[in-house]
C-alpha cells in the first residue's frame, strides 16, 4: 500500500518516548547545588531539554565562568546515571514503533543526548534493533540546526519532504521547519503546548495513543 505522506519518521528520545523530563530537570536542578549556582526553576530547566548538554548548560546558566560549564556537565552526568536504570518508556511506545516498523516506515531518532546515553538507552529498553539510524547531539550540530535530520535522510536515503520529525519540545519542531520536514508535536513533554502550537505542527497529539492513531491513519 502506498505511503500517505511520510517514508522516515524520526522522534526524538527523552520526553517523547523516554519518560525522562523529571529525571532531567532534577538531575540540572542537582549539578546547581553541588556547585553553589543558583537552582534553576522547573521550568528553566526543562526548556533546554533536547538540546546539546553543553549548550543545554550554556542557556540555563548564561555568564558564568566558562570552566564552569564543563564541571556542571560532569555532574549532571553523575546524578541522571544514578536515575538511569529506573526510566522507562511512555505507555504504548514499544506497541507503536513495532507497528511503524512492521509496516515498512523507516525508523530514526534525532537526539540532544550524547552517543552514550543514547545507546545505553537503547539497549536497556531493548529498542535497538527497530531504528535504522540514529542522531545524537555530540555527532553534529544540536537542535533546532537542521543538520541531524539531514544527515539522517541522506544516510537512508530519504526526501525530507516526506520525512516527519517527532518532538515535546520547541527545538524538535523548529529542526524540522529548519530542514523541511513536517513536525509533530507531543504534549506530554517538556515544553507548554502553547509553544508547540507557536511551531506550527502538523499534529499535536495529547498522549502516544493519540499519536499512535494519527500516524496509522495519516502518515
Amino acid at each position: 500500500m502506498a505511503r500517505k505522506q511520510f517514508d522516515l519518521i524520526v522522534f526524538d528520545w527523552d520526553g517523547t518516548l523516554m519518560d525522562s523530563t523529571s529525571t532531567i530537570v532534577k538531575s540540572i536542578q542537582a549539578a546547581a547545588r553541588d556547585l553553589g549556582l543558583p537552582v534553576p526553576r522547573d521550568e528553566q530547566a526543562s526548556h533546554v531539554i533536547g538540546l546539546g548538554l553543553h549548550e543545554a548548560m550554556q542557556a540555563v546558566f548564561p555568564g558564568i565562568e566558562p570552566a564552569l560549564y564543563a564541571k556542571l556537565v560532569e555532574r549532571y552526568r553523575f546524578h541522571f546515571l544514578t536515575k538511569d536504570p529506573e526510566l522507562v518508556l511512555f505507555d504504548g511506545v514499544r506497541e507503536m514503533l513495532t507497528e511503524l516498523s512492521q509496516n515498512g516506515y523507516f525508523l530514526a531518532v534525532a537526539t540532544g543526548k550524547s552517543r552514550v546515553g543514547l545507546n545505553r538507552a537503547l539497549n536497556a529498553v531493548g529498542l535497538l534493533s527497530l531504528f535504522h539510524s540514529t542522531r545524537c547531539a555530540d555527532e553534529t550540530f544540536s537542535k533546532p540546526h537542521p543538520a541531524m535530520l539531514q544527515e539522517l535522510t541522506r544516510e537512508l536515503g530519504q526526501d525530507l519532504k516526506r520525512t516527519v520529525m517527532i518532538g515535546d519540545t520547541t527545538h524538535d519542531l523548529l529542526m524540522a521547519n529548519n530542514a523541511g520536514a513536517a513536525g509533530i508535536a507531543v504534549e506530554y513533554g517538556a515544553h507548554p503546548v502553547e509553544q508547540l502550537q507557536s511551531c506550527q505542527p502538523l499534529f499535536s497529539a495529547p498522549t502516544v495513543a493519540h499519536l499512535h492513531e494519527w500516524l496509522s491513519g495519516n502518515a
